[in-house]
């Protein structure tokens, strides 16, 4: 496989992997699950927070276990991590998005799965697929997320249309009429320019068979399927049916509130936004599968759980991370997040089997393509990110665009 080029966090977390394999803790031995002991956990964002009152619980059925969670900020998240690993220091478990998967594989500090305790069947492919690296798995999934299509029904039925759109044909028409008979200012919100616009285009280019490397990490993002993608997407702002310009870190959800942008392309936790922030949207907004190309295919997000691999308590981290990963320690987390289960059984009862919304999100989810775990993923993208920007802004046309991004990626991924 061709490996990606290491960042220069990476590069220091390197020098010192020898210290890290030294200084571990597992040399003392590791403790039996049954011992009182202390497992150390870090989780990021909400739901470190959020996870701090499972670990309350969990010390009620399991006495002899005190798990101390630590949140930390996402903003630092990356940061800490390269730095606990460079110091021989990493939590017993830790949270880790797919993004960072590859990279701390490849540093050596993470326990490969237990797969005679963890199957990789209770969960969706593409949520397994996050924590592997080449072929070995080092993350247990937590929850996913994947994106779908947001639309204004009521203004949906304004402008004639009656159904969601199935394909690319009938989002364009639909875009179109919302703008023409509705009185939308715009017909779609997509993400014109700046960090995280791949994010915007993933649902055209999967859907479209394209990749941006393929399973050998060579760059593909110049295929044929990829360049209609990107002419597929720069024709909606060309046509004037997406904004050209937009700040970074824009929400587009006071203007689908208006009615100025009927439509958009986002993950589950938007349906809380709006059923907090905008109770007056009632009965006037529904989610819908990305339109088909090729197939209907959106890009898979989420969280796995790693173990340390130099942790002295694995056969703890193992049991707790069991908790929070079966189908009623998924059911339990959702009702607490809304975060989406990664394992597929908590999907047949509650909520979650009876909301039609919801059961978008899960066949959303079975189709769904995990990002390749390079350790350099983000200097991939940004690659993409520039070529999207190009197209969008009318600097440079599709194949234009894809030929320069796939030369730029090239020279990260030899």
């Amino acid at each position: 496989m061709h490996r990606a080029a290491r960042t220069a966090s990476v590069a220091i977390a390197l020098a010192t992997a020898f210290a890290v394999t030294a200084c571990g803790s597992s040399a003392g031995g590791e403790v039996a699950a049954d011992k009182k002991q202390t497992l150390t956990v870090w989780a990021m964002g909400a739901e470190g927070e959020k996870l701090v009152d499972v670990a309350e619980e969990y010390k009620k059925a399991n006495p002899n276990i005190t798990v101390k969670v630590t949140p930390v900020g996402w903003d630092v998240a990356h940061q800490k991590l390269v730095a606990a690993a460079a110091a021989g220091k990493m939590p017993d478990v830790a949270q880790m998005g797919g993004s960072y998967m590859g990279e701390f594989a490849e540093l050596g500090v993470l326990e490969p799965v237990d797969t005679k305790t963890f199957d990789e069947k209770d969960f969706f492919p593409a949520g397994w697929q996050q924590g592997e690296v080449e072929g070995e798995a080092y993350g247990v999934p937590w929850y996913v997320d994947t994106r779908v299509l947001y639309y204004r029904t009521d203004l949906a039925k304004k402008a004639g249309v009656t159904k969601a759109p199935a394909d690319w044909k009938g989002l364009r028409t639909m875009a179109s009429a919302l703008q023409d008979k509705a009185g939308s200012k715009w017909g779609i919100y997509l993400q014109p320019r700046s960090l995280d616009t791949v994010q915007s285009f993933y649902p055209f280019l999967y859907s479209a068979g394209g990749e941006i490397v393929d399973k050998d990490g060579a760059p593909v993002i110049d295929s044929p399927a990829a360049v209609k993608a990107f002419k597929e997407y720069g024709d909606y702002f060309k046509q004037g049916l997406s904004m050209k310009n937009s700040q970074p870190g824009y929400d587009p959800l006071k203007d689908f509130n208006t009615g100025d942008v009927p439509m958009f392309f986002s993950g589950p936790w938007i349906s809380t936004l709006i059923k907090d922030q905008y109770p007056g949207l009632k009965g006037k907004w529904a989610v819908a599968p990305v339109p088909a190309d090729k197939t209907s295919t959106s890009m898979a997000g989420g969280s796995s759980l790693v173990i340390s691999k130099d942790s002295s308590h694995k056969a703890a981290a193992k049991e707790f991370i069991t908790y929070l990963t079966d189908a009623k320690g998924q059911t339990d987390w959702f009702e607490r997040t809304s975060d989406l289960p990664a394992n597929t059984t908590a999907w047949k009862t509650g909520e979650l089997a009876d909301s039609p919304s919801l059961q978008v999100f899960k066949k959303q989810m079975e189709t769904a393509k995990s990002s390749p775990t390079l350790a350099n993923w983000t200097e991939v993208t940004s690659k993409v990110d520039a070529a999207i920007e190009s197209v969008t802004q009318g600097k440079a046309s599709p194949e234009g665009a894809a030929k320069k991004a796939k030369s730029e990626i090239e020279s990260l991924v030899k």
